[in-house]
């Protein structure tokens, strides 16, 4: 277990106000943060006030983009007790992020130690009103300084904190999705399978162009052929066709998704056909226009589940089930946050009490 020295604020702040947060945009009184040098390893685990650390400008993080990052949730259930999400399988893709980028591992455990101490000490900062919870954001930067392109001998792990409720302001209401033509987001080879910051700089034009014409996301295509579906925005994707449930296959582009492989689970349970493969666009808009596209929706530790009412590609247009959330989507989401928040009972040992 992580020897970890605590420094609690004297100044803590008020609580935000659980019935206007918004995503991001708040953070707890506390943080967590943890050194790497080459030779002496991960070492100084500590939890101190939240603020600003200083870095000088040759700081290699901000020149050659060597840092990568998590996301998961705490949970206050009616009970008043918090819970973790799977913190095991946040730690596993951290450390193969971590080996894409060079950057060295870290032991599961400690991972795990560090996100329970923190919450535990902001445990006041979990809200409590439905659809409300803890956001939880583990990071590591590279923190030599210097210029030249290599991989740094000396790392920051931090950890930060950040009420929310929820992410779309749509709601669980079914979301607009526009398939996206142009841009790509990774390529097989690349890092699409990593939670680094690149992958969702490169993504920022195409969600842009987006909004602006009044979807809330964009459908990415592969970056070769330019067919094959991948992800939806920061999410992974399902499709419920003709009674089968076809997901996007792992096939080194697309992110590995804890929420997804939770959903694949539970499919997979409920004795549903599911599939991971390749499935273009082209027969995804057949399938819409012969009928069988039943449901479709997107899936992610911020948004959990998010039901796709419409997907447009170019001049076509598709309307899934009449615009409103679909009844496996909907079971999907029940069980998941109910999991989460306590409120459905946890047959599978994904939740993690905080002590």
């Amino acid at each position: 277990m992580l020897d970890i020295k605590i420094t609690k604020t004297t100044h803590p702040k008020p609580l935000p106000d659980p019935n206007t947060l918004v995503f991001g945009k708040t953070f707890s009184d506390h943080m967590f943060l943890m050194d790497y040098d080459e030779g002496q390893g991960w070492h100084n685990p500590r939890i101190v006030p939240y603020g600003p650390l200083p870095f000088e400008l040759s700081c290699m993080v901000f020149h050659y983009a060597q840092e990568i990052f998590e996301g998961m949730k705490a949970y206050r259930t009616a009970q008043g007790k918090v819970q973790l999400f799977r913190p095991v399988e946040n730690a596993r893709r951290l450390n193969s992020s971590c080996r894409r980028m060079c950057i060295p591992e870290l032991q599961e455990n400690d991972f795990v130690d560090a996100v329970n101490a923190l919450v535990s000490v902001d445990k006041a900062w979990v809200p409590s009103q439905p659809g409300t919870s803890l956001y939880i954001r583990p990071f590591i930067i590279a923190t030599d300084n210097g210029l030249g392109v290599h991989a740094s001998k000396r790392y920051l792990f931090a950890i930060i904190c950040s009420p929310v409720g929820t992410y779309y302001p749509e709601g669980i209401n079914p979301v607009k999705i526009y398939v996206e033509n142009e841009d790509v987001r990774a390529v097989r080879g690349g890092t699409g399978y990593t939670k680094c910051g690149g992958n969702y700089a490169a993504s920022i034009r195409a969600g842009e162009r987006a909004v602006q014409q009044g979807y809330s996301q964009v459908l990415w295509l592969d970056g070769v052929h330019r067919k094959y579906v991948e992800e939806v925005g920061a999410m992974n994707v399902f499709f419920k066709v003709g009674g089968k449930v076809i997901t996007p296959e792992l096939s080194g582009s697309v992110l590995p998704g804890i929420t997804r492989k939770s959903c694949l689970e539970l499919l997979r349970d409920w004795g549903i056909p599911v599939e991971e493969r390749l499935v273009t666009a082209q027969e995804l808009f057949d399938a819409a226009q012969g009928g069988t596209l039943e449901e479709a929706w997107g899936t992610g530790t911020a948004a959990v589940v998010s039901p796709i009412g419409c997907l447009a590609w170019g001049e076509k247009n598709a309307a899934i089930s009449d615009g409103r959330i679909g009844r496996l989507t909907q079971r999907l989401y029940d069980t998941l946050t109910g999991i989460q928040w306590g409120t459905e009972p946890d047959p599978y040992g994904w939740v993690l009490p905080i002590e």
